[in-house]
């Protein structure tokens, strides 16, 4: 087996394994997890963004130059993104909640993993977040496999990068399900299911990538979009509904943190 693929493929059966990160959460006191979550969020979006602007948009110039080509991949990034949220949206229009549960079922606000479901019906909402969060796990997937056939220190790069955004996400689907009727073994057994249609995305890169000539350096720069996109609308949003000036500062640390984290590993290049 070819040694790029063989990490890739730990690394991402690795990252699909923090779906299961909803379990320890119910031991957790709710009022701590969610003061803990906002710094991991920040050091996400910092990694998020020095892994697009460190890693892969100068390994993409590198290979590709830094035409209107390039920028198109990455616009490409960002609209795939913002239709994956659009589908994840969807279920808004099928199950009405009050406002309260609305803000508590948003996939990105990091619902509370305690919150219980008051029927044993599942509701639509909770089977479309199911495939909106397949959908995301499979681009991931694609994300982390384009990285590594570039080389193995930028995937090891983006697959953190990766890992750190999943925390915050698995959690809020982890609640999400939960509140939609799916018992704690269904909720954890159906995570996980979709966590690892990433794999799929990382096979599917090796495979096209050596039918294709060049097919996987293109993804690059869209995995760049990716991550800004999700970086900049979904994390930093959340990091503004703290502004107590203690936790701000905490919150730059931890952003500045992971974009350390990603200068760091540029040494293993």
């Amino acid at each position: 087996m070819d040694v790029n693929l063989m990490y890739a493929l730990l690394s991402v059966i690795g990252a699909s394994l923090i779906s299961l990160i909803g379990l320890v959460t119910l031991s957790l006191n709710q009022k701590r997890l969610k003061s803990f979550l906002v710094y991991v969020v920040a050091f996400a979006a910092g990694a998020l963004f020095g892994d697009a602007l460190i890693h892969l948009l100068p390994e993409a110039v590198e290979e590709l130059g830094f035409g209107v080509d390039v920028s198109l991949a990455v616009l490409a990034g960002i609209i795939v993104m913002f239709l994956v949220e659009k589908i994840i949206h969807w279920r808004h229009c099928h199950y009405t909640e009050t406002e309260e549960d609305e803000e508590e079922l948003h996939l990105h606000h990091h619902a509370s993993p305690h919150a219980h479901a008051h029927a044993h019906h599942k509701h639509s909402f909770a089977w479309v977040n199911l495939v909106g969060d397949a959908v995301h796990n499979f681009i991931d997937g694609i994300v982390i496999g384009a990285a590594y056939v570039i080389s193995i220190p930028t995937g090891i790069a983006t697959t953190l990068a990766v890992i750190f955004h999943e925390i915050p996400q698995e959690i809020g689907d982890f609640g999400v399900l939960l509140h939609g009727g799916f018992s704690t073994r269904e909720a954890l057994t159906l995570n996980l299911v979709t966590a690892l249609t990433a794999v799929l995305g990382t096979v599917l890169v090796f495979a096209l990538g050596e039918m294709i000539t060049g097919f996987s350096v293109w993804l690059v720069p869209f995995a760049a979009g990716s991550f800004l996109y999700i970086a900049g609308s979904d994390l930093i949003p959340e990091l503004h509904k703290k502004v107590a000036w203690k936790k701000s500062a905490g919150q730059l640390l931890a952003f500045g943190l992971g974009i350390l984290v990603m200068m760091a590993l540029l040494g293993l290049e």
